[in-house]
């Protein structure tokens, strides 16, 4: 067997914020990654609004692309119901088209979850420490009924069914192509 280990660089990259929502970007990409080497990207635009400022977003992922081309890219699900997000997902894909690219949900009021299609198997010590990091770093959320650590737990549990995870949690992503095996 040969295992080898690549160096990471991780480019964490958020379009809308406020001064809250901005040191959220940064307490949540530590949290989540700790010593990993990361670059934070907050950019300044208007919750709610960018699908009326697409230019300017977009000039941004060319920015982003001219300077950075990721081995994977996680992304919102392309049908998530916050316009916002999903200006995000269509310009990471026509900016990035042949990036692997993985779709991520939110939960929202909107009730917009579809099927996944490729699932990560996840211990339930992940399973903690990803609730427990996402209620402390996103505390501009905890005004909201259903931002509960039951909620995330049951998500987990049910892509973990749908999954067929040993450990009965897994995460649920929405890959829409991936290319695998090596360029001849």
């Amino acid at each position: 067997m040969i295992a080898a280990r690549r160096e990471m660089e991780i480019r964490w990259v958020v379009f809308s914020s406020n001064e809250q929502r901005k040191q959220e970007a940064f307490k949540s990409a530590e949290a989540f990654l700790g010593s990993i080497d990361r670059k934070v990207m907050v950019h300044d635009f208007r919750d709610g609004f960018l699908p009326y400022i697409g230019t300017q977003i977009k000039d941004r992922f060319e920015e982003i692309k001219a300077d950075f081309s990721p081995d994977l890219i996680l992304t919102h699900y392309r049908d998530d119901l916050h316009q916002d997000h999903r200006l995000v997902s269509e310009l990471t894909w026509n900016t990035f088209r042949s990036h692997l690219i993985l779709e991520y949900e939110i939960p929202k009021y909107d009730g917009d979850f579809g099927s996944p299609n490729l699932f990560v198997p996840l211990d339930e010590s992940v399973c903690s420490r990803k609730i427990n990091t996402i209620l402390s770093a996103y505390q501009s959320q905890n005004g909201k009924h259903w931002f509960r650590s039951e909620l995330f737990s049951s998500i987990l549990r049910l892509r973990g069914m749908e999954a067929n995870a040993r450990t009965g949690y897994a995460e649920g992503f929405y890959c829409r192509k991936a290319v695998l095996g090596m360029e001849v």
